[in-house]
């Protein structure tokens, strides 16, 4: 009986020491004053950790969520969203599933999943498979274009059909585009119709049209993880470093380094899996394993904004966990999510 109570009164003072201590953790979170004028609209949030997409305005507010009940039909999935991207014409959202090796399409208006392609749970090379699929997203033409990761490729799939194409050699990770690719986590468009491709091997960024036609590749300087490379104004190019600490950098074609952001003790970043830039100048980015996504000040080096409470988890309004992808909804697709 002694034995129980000791074990019992030990249990008492550890679970009264980790509630004081996440209490604590959440408050030092909630001191963070964010700058509404920061973000010049609402962004939409891949919460991996939740299951969920999330939209949230400047102000903090989420305003909208999917799934939520009713919104999957009975048997269907969706699980660990990766990265998240608005349709051309800002009707769909197209949903990477990373861990759960699918890509799923996504009508706003109905909250319906209206294509799915992969395997749940089963990374392959098998056809009808993908293996950490990353960043898909919608070609003007109807396609999708998929990094896929660990099959080393870059997809190209008709929804329509359920047709591929690829560039590179599944299953072949090294660097030698097109041909091969490193295992490829990003394939962004260029503002003149390329493509900015990162590899995690070797730390590489290349410059590809849609044909496979390499016009550079470039070291991104001083990372050691780089994830989603992508254009931020003519040759200028954001990346980030997914490591702890992580850093997010610009640099150009030569593979000059621009500006570098990687803050250090409390402030420091932690697997930061995106950064992209605003149309005010600023830069918004995931700081995945910190919860939160933020946006920093070029000028100053500091975060302006904040929605996510800095190492600490939750799903409650305000909490993310894990938040690995983002994008800025522009104003004329507002009125699809019921926003404007």
């Amino acid at each position: 009986m002694k034995t129980k109570s000791i074990v019992r009164s030990s249990l008492s003072i550890l679970i009264a020491g980790s509630v004081l201590a996440l209490a604590a953790s959440a408050n030092a979170a909630t001191t963070f004053k964010s700058d509404p004028t920061a973000l010049p609209g609402p962004i939409m949030i891949a919460d991996e950790g939740n299951n969920r997409i999330v939209v949230v305005d400047p102000s903090g507010t989420p305003r909208w969520i999917f799934p939520q009940k009713g919104d999957l039909k009975p048997g269907q999935t969706f699980r660990t969203p990766d990265d998240v991207f608005l349709s051309p014409d800002g009707k769909s959202i197209i949903a990477t599933e990373s861990e759960h090796q699918m890509v799923s399409i996504i009508d706003i208006a109905t909250k319906k999943i209206t294509f799915e392609y992969g395997v749940a749970g089963q990374g392959s090379r098998a056809k009808g498979h993908l293996n950490n699929p990353d960043d898909a997203m919608m070609l003007p033409d109807g396609r999708l274009i998929i990094a896929d990761i660990k099959n080393c490729r870059i997809l190209f799939l008709d929804p329509k059909t359920r047709k591929t194409t690829q560039l590179g050699k599944t299953g072949t990770c090294y660097h030698n585009p097109p041909k091969t690719f490193g295992s490829p986590n990003g394939a962004f468009p260029m503002q003149d119709g390329r493509f900015l491709v990162t590899e995690i091997n070797g730390d590489w960024v290349s410059a590809m049209s849609i044909d496979g036609k390499i016009s550079w590749s470039v070291h991104a300087p001083g990372i050691a993880y780089p994830s989603d490379t992508n254009e931020i104004s003519p040759n200028v190019y954001v990346t980030v470093d997914f490591s702890k600490p992580g850093a997010i950098i610009t640099f150009n074609s030569k593979g000059k380094l621009l500006w570098k952001y990687k803050p250090t003790g409390s402030a420091a970043l932690d697997h930061t899996s995106l950064a992209t830039g605003l149309p005010n100048g600023k830069i918004i980015a995931n700081d995945d394993a910190n919860n939160r996504v933020i946006v920093v000040d070029p000028k100053t080096k500091k975060v302006v904004w904040q929605y996510g409470h800095k190492g600490v988890k939750g799903s409650a309004p305000g909490y993310l966990n894990n938040p690995d992808g983002l994008e800025l909804i522009p104003a004329t697709a507002l009125v699809n999510f019921k926003l404007s």
